[in-house]
């Protein structure tokens, strides 16, 4: 059994990892940047350990763990900030060097396929599909970098494989789900151009599935991506799970045309006012939500040995009963 370090133990990914792991046998360690973090850490049966990204002494908290997990990010679809520098750019390359020299020989690096997204659709792509050169937002930009620094560290004595998911969802969601509903709720939600196009989604028990299956059988210096499998339509899929929480999706629609216009000069705004002026909608959540995103991933089915361990199905029936 392995001795694994997991950065953003206490987060919606990093929680769900830590039970996967735990629950094959593994030992488990995990960063916990507050003492309620610190606990939610504990209560899943893994070590805290009390620190932030950046903290000089943070190999010494890896001494004796073979594998690291990096889960931790800023996930902010915003006006990038110094903040989200510091912890997708500083922090990942500061935990990077710190498994280096604690000796640590594997690590998974879970990215996104932001690093892609332009707010052009983005259709069946792969592995080799290339960084574009105007990135839609801080979050992409800053997120396809840590990739490049992730990346600078594989070497002889130390694998690293990168995995990208695409809109995390399931079981324990603090993330996604929790943010649909406040706006569904609050009738702030509309279809773009009545949301019939495609997108690629990723369980979240996939996704530990996935970074299991990269630990074992991925090459250092390789992308995976991972999600359920088959492309679902954006509308039926977020108007399912919607009601698994008993909440009836809305049937109001945008033109696609006038939120692009809205989130481009919302970023000029929020650019030259330095985030204090906060748009209804960014080219980062453009990007992500209003239109096709769909990923191929034969290299994982290929390479890793990875298939789906739930569907979509049964995942909406899983979360439809933990609310009943």
């Amino acid at each position: 059994m392995s001795r694994i370090f997991i950065t953003g133990g206490s987060g919606y990914v990093g929680r769900n990892l830590i039970r996967h792991f735990i629950a094959r046998g593994d030992t488990v360690v995990a960063l916990a940047r507050s003492a309620q973090a610190a606990a939610v850490v504990q209560a899943l049966g893994a070590s805290p350990h009390h620190a932030d990204l950046l903290q000089p002494e943070l190999s010494s908290a890896m001494q004796g763990c073979d594998t690291l997990i990096h889960a931790a990010a800023d996930t902010s679809h915003g006006w990038g900030t110094p903040a989200q520098r510091q912890t997708n750019l500083d922090g990942t390359r500061h935990v990077f060097a710190s498994a280096r020299h604690a000796g640590v020989r594997r690590v998974i690096h879970i990215s996104t396929e932001s690093v892609l997204l332009t707010g052009a659709p983005l259709v069946n792509a792969n592995e080799d599909h290339e960084f574009p050169s105007r990135p839609a937002g801080a979050y992409s930009r800053t997120k396809a970098e840590a990739e490049r620094i992730t990346l600078s560290f594989a070497n002889e004595a130390m694998s690293v494989v990168v995995v990208r998911p695409r809109f995390v969802w399931g079981r324990d969601d603090s993330t996604a789900l929790p943010q649909l509903l406040a706006a569904a709720r609050a009738g702030k939600l509309a279809w773009i151009d009545g949301g019939g196009y495609r997108t690629s989604t990723t369980h979240i028990a996939n996704l530990c599935e996935g970074v299991d299956k990269a630990l074992q059988h991925g090459q250092s210096g390789h992308v995976y991506f991972i999600t359920d499998g088959e492309p679902v339509m954006f509308r039926d899929f977020i108007s399912r799970l919607l009601a698994t929480q008993g909440v009836t999706a809305p049937d109001k629609s945008v033109p696609r045309a006038l939120l692009r216009k809205i989130a481009a000069i919302g970023d000029v705004l929020a650019s030259i006012s330095r985030g204090r002026i906060k748009p209804p909608i960014t080219r980062q959540e453009y990007a992500t939500m209003a239109v096709e995103v769909t990923l191929d991933i034969g290299k994982a089915r290929k390479e890793l040995g990875y298939q789906p361990v739930i569907d979509a199905e049964a995942g909406l029936d899983e979360l439809r009963a933990r609310a009943a």
